[in-house]
């Protein structure tokens, strides 16, 4: 049997922590890449958030300042680094739907179009996967694998984050992460120059009684 998550295309897992309530607040970006069943690169960036407004709230869950991203370069630069990585990649977030709305209105507020490729949930994905979990937040995956995180650090989110989907294909014996998506009826997001899809699961009708 092949190892789970080889390497059948690109796959990196991503988080953001935002300076606000605002989705375009973007202040950090933590990437995971997979390759052969493993985490193999961990990358992360501060951004300098366009407002440079920061809420004690978020400062509370992540610890970054306006000072610690005073030098850092705005969300365009810091992601334009990546590009030729992202470009047809399968990306993974913790609670998709958030991240990648984080992308987007990042993008949006420089006037910016998308880029192109599908993207997974592997909140979704725990869910199916592991359904008799009390919760499936990103500490409570890491608990059940045994990992030791600083939970709302951009680069050890994405790092759990990408762990955790290895683990889940390993648990379901396929070889990659879309394969595991197909496995549980979980259909992809997609983000591309004009708009998006959302990464939506299949539910399952009740049986009549």
């Amino acid at each position: 049997m092949s190892s789970a998550l080889e390497a059948t295309g690109k796959t990196i897992a991503i988080d953001f922590e935002t300076a606000n309530e605002e989705r375009g607040s973007a202040c950090s970006v933590g990437l995971a890449w997979i390759d052969g069943g493993q985490v193999v690169r961990i990358e992360e960036r501060l951004i300098r958030p366009k407002s440079m407004r920061f809420s004690s709230f978020n400062i509370a869950i992540h610890g970054i300042r306006p000072e610690h991203v005073e030098d850092a370069a705005e969300f365009p630069e810091v992601m334009d680094e990546f590009a030729d990585d992202f470009a047809g990649a399968t990306m993974i977030a913790h609670n998709a739907a958030f991240d990648f709305s984080v992308w987007r209105a990042s993008l949006d507020g420089y006037g910016l179009s998308y880029p192109s490729f599908s993207y997974l949930c592997s909140v979704k994905m725990a869910q199916k996967v592991w359904p008799h979990l009390p919760s499936h937040k990103l500490n409570i995956l890491a608990g059940h694998l045994g990992l030791r995180f600083v939970h709302h650090n951009a680069a050890e989110d994405a790092a759990v984050c990408a762990a955790a989907s290895i683990a889940m294909a390993r648990d379901k014996g396929v070889a990659h992460v879309l394969d595991l998506a197909r496995f549980i009826d979980l259909t992809p997001g997609r983000l591309h120059p004009t708009g998006y899809q959302a990464c939506s699961a299949r539910k399952v009708a009740a049986r009549a009684l």
